[in-house]
């Protein structure tokens, strides 16, 4: 039979924060995810990818990652790290979640920045977050979505992004003097040759609104809504590739074996530093930086190779003396996320093209120091690619 004055008693002591024997229950709140926790994706990297990283630098590192073109091996990387749900850096907060999500749209990873925004707290409170999810929606054609979250925002509303945004979901809505009054003021706040073309278009209903854009999902947008053909946005994204038959045999097979995961033997390595050293003018520089980017993934230099490679006279790199310096110090203490932000700083600002052989260099011995072994690879191909 069942005793239910017992059950009521049970259930009543632990809903008063005590056992039935009397013994207090602790009850602690679940944190909220912070900016990096939630995966995008599946990337094989480790939980404890952020390590001792700095908030301050991924502060100044993710804006830059959306700003311009990058190179296949930059973009994969800033991928990777990007999509990888670790907890974050000390101080990352929604604003943070926000610029992670926006690089992830830039670099056409628009399923990872989709997973993340829909565990993202705090969205009305956050410019950078909402932005991330107005863009994730219009990229996704939910442009109903993007409306209600420029309509729920709380901060930041001043924003020329939002009065663009508001305008194109006046114009959609029909009220098309408010949409016009609100797209002047995004142009007299920031002029915008593209948008405007494409909001002056809608406003009119039609038209020549020329050629459709991507560059963002509010240009996607209208581009859509005007009938213009627009690409769907890219799936899941893959690894880069390379072609390799149009290098020089010198080359060539080295960077076929670095591409296929395999160590550069150690005479192969040997003779390549040689030649490079022996080489006439018209093709030391070629080999030489061909050298130098297979040696910066050796573990270990033998000591006749270390005494050659300290001859070649190489142009220095361009980034700035106090970050190659940090990018040494991250790699020597294993920091694998740290030094992944320290290196896509220095190849962002390089575009498309990625950074020159002395940065590259560095950026491939850092990188497969601290385990980012692909990544390094990736690096090192792509350079001597560029040397064809």
């Amino acid at each position: 039979m069942v005793r239910i004055p017992m059950i009521v008693a049970t259930l009543a002591a632990l809903t008063m924060g005590g056992t039935a024997a009397g013994q207090p229950v602790d009850v602690a709140p679940l944190a909220a995810p912070d900016a990096f926790s939630v995966a995008g994706r599946p990337t094989g990297l480790p939980a404890d990818l952020w390590r001792s990283a700095s908030a301050e630098t991924a502060r100044a590192v993710l804006p830059r990652l959306a700003a311009r073109p990058l190179s296949s091996a930059t973009a994969a990387l800033a991928r990777r790290i990007l999509a990888t749900g670790a907890p974050g850096p000390a101080g990352s907060d929604a604003g943070m979640a926000g610029l992670r999500a926006s690089a992830l749209l830039a670099l056409g990873d628009a399923g990872a920045a989709a997973i993340i925004l829909e565990r993202a707290p705090g969205l009305e409170r956050s410019a950078e977050l909402s932005r991330a999810a107005a863009e994730s929606a219009l990229v996704a054609g939910d442009d109903a979505r993007a409306c209600a979250v420029a309509q729920g925002l709380g901060v930041g509303r001043d924003d020329v992004y939002w009065l663009r945004l508001r305008s194109y979901c006046l114009a959609l809505a029909g009220e098309t003097a408010q949409a016009q009054l609100t797209f002047d003021l995004a142009q007299a706040q920031a002029r915008d040759p593209i948008y405007a073309r494409l909001m002056t278009a809608k406003l009119a209903g039609g038209g020549s609104p020329g050629a459709a854009s991507t560059r963002n999902g509010l240009d996607r947008a209208l581009s859509r809504s005007l009938g213009l053909a627009v690409e769907p946005p890219a799936g899941e994204p893959t690894g880069p590739t390379w072609d390799l038959t149009t290098l020089p045999d010198d080359i060539g097979s080295v960077a076929g074996i670095i591409a296929s995961g395999q160590a550069v033997p150690e005479g192969a390595l040997g003779a390549l530093i040689q030649a490079a050293g022996d080489a006439d003018s018209k093709a030391r520089g070629r080999l030489q930086s061909a050298a130098l980017l297979a040696a910066a993934l050796s573990p270990q230099l033998a000591p006749d190779d270390r005494a050659r490679l300290a001859g070649f006279a190489l142009a220095g790199g361009k980034a700035p003396a106090g970050r190659s310096l940090a990018i040494d110090d991250a790699a020597g203490r294993k920091l694998m996320g740290q030094t992944a932000l320290l290196v896509l700083w220095t190849a962002a600002e390089a575009g498309a093209a990625g950074p020159g052989v002395a940065d590259r260099a560095q950026i491939v011995r850092a990188l497969a120091q601290v385990g980012l072994e692909a990544d390094a690879r990736a690096f090192a191909v792509e350079g001597l690619v560029a040397l064809k």
